[in-house]
This record gives C-alpha cells, structure tokens and sequence, in this order.
C-alpha cells in the first residue's frame, strides 16, 4: 500500500507541517553533500544512540552531543532518499489535516512529543543499540495515531501492489493505517532485543502510533464527527 492523498479539505495553510517537510530536506541535503563519510560522521554526532542515553557513555568524544540534544536532532535526520521521502510523503498526507485540527503550536508540540515517546520505546527495546537512531518516521507514527482517532473513515487514495498488478482505490484511512500497524508489529517482533531491527526501528513506530492514538484526545477537546460516518 501506498498512500497518495485523502479527501479532507483543510481551513488554513498547513504552514507548520510545510515547514518541518523543509527542514527535514534542508537537513538531508547538508548531509548528503558532505560525502559518504562525513554523512556517517554527522549521524553519529546527531543521531540518537540509546547505549548513550542508557549508559551516559559517549561514542564521539570527539564531537560530543547530549543524548537528549540528539532525542530531538534525530527527528530531522534520515538515513537516504527513500527513507525521507517516505516519511515526508506521509507527513504531508496526514500531518495538514491533524495540524488543522489542533492549530499551530498544539501541533507542533503534539509532533515533537511523539518523535520522543516514539524514541524512548525504541530504546527501550534495544538499550545496548549502538546504531544511531535517525528519522522523522517516529514523529509521524503519533501523527498516523492521531489521524486514525480523528478520520477513520475518511477516504485515502491508495496505491495497491498486488504481485505484479497495481490497483488504485479509495481506502477508508482505518484500513490504511490498521493495516500500516499491522506490518510494523509483525516486522518488529522478531527483532525485538536486537539492536536495530535490520535497519528499522518498528518499535519507535509502534510507540509513536500508540502515542498518538492514545493521548490525542488529550490535546483536542472535542474529537470531530464530520468524517466518522461510513461514506
């Protein structure tokens, strides 16, 4: 599944959500043109690496950055094109629409509290990481959350690759996004323990998810009906 735009009108400008999907750019092209090595360098510096923040013990003494300095870093951050473009692609899906919903400033703290909670259950999982963790992916997971709890049955144009034929349908967003839930738990627990779940972090998806699933409602007081009836 790949997920292309839903069907929900936004009242204002997502200026918010335009300008993280700007950072997030700018960042990874500072990185990109610095070359293979100094991009390595800078993750290392500014990526999140849990055996540091469980431990207190510093990979880069040499660049030295404080673990919850990079809790925030790492959001902005991404390991190659495909990874930020993936992430980007659903921010802007997703992201206007929540962003619409709780203004502004509720929004980007809803965002970065997510790319945190998202983090911490990462490591959780995988305390003795020595991989850094990179990525908006976690941020966005409590963007997805929140978006389940608003728009369940708002439709979302997808992309269906089915073997070797690609279908596109207009998915209710609880069928989307479950079964985007789905793939992350099945994909993270065999790597549960492990130090980064080859090369994914499920878990700070998961947790970010379950954030915004959760506590969402927390942040808004009055959880909107308009799109709830089966279209």
């Amino acid at each position: 599944m790949l997920p292309i735009k839903d069907d929900i009108p936004t009242k204002r400008t997502p200026v918010v959500t335009i300008a993280l999907i700007v950072i997030n750019c700018l960042v990874f092209l500072f990185e990109f043109v610095q070359g293979d090595r100094a991009f390595m360098e800078f993750t290392y510096v500014w990526g999140l690496i849990p055996i540091e923040l469980t431990t207190g013990v510093e990979l880069t003494p040499q660049a030295s950055v404080s673990s919850l300095v990079n809790l925030f870093t790492s959001m902005f951050m991404h390991g190659g094109l495909l990874h930020l473009g993936g992430n980007m692609l659903y921010l802007w899906i997703f992201g206007n629409n929540i962003e619409d919903r709780l203004g502004r400033v509720k929004f980007i703290l809803f965002y970065l509290a997510s790319g945190i909670v998202a983090a911490l259950a990462f490591i959780a999982t995988a305390p003795q990481g020595d991989v850094p963790l990179v990525g908006a992916s976690g941020a966005i997971a409590g963007i997805l959350g929140a978006y389940l709890v608003s728009y369940p049955r708002a439709r979302v144009v997808t992309v269906l690759f089915i073997f070797y034929f690609i279908r596109i349908a207009r998915i209710p967003a609880m069928y989307v996004l479950g079964f985007w839930f789905i793939l992350q738990v099945f994909s993270g627990l065999p790597a549960l323990g492990s130090s980064g779940g080859g090369g994914v972090a499920w878990f700070a998806h998961i947790g970010g998810f379950l954030f915004g699933l959760i506590v969402f409602k927390f942040f808004v007081k009055k959880i909107p009906t308009i799109y709830l009836a089966v279209r």
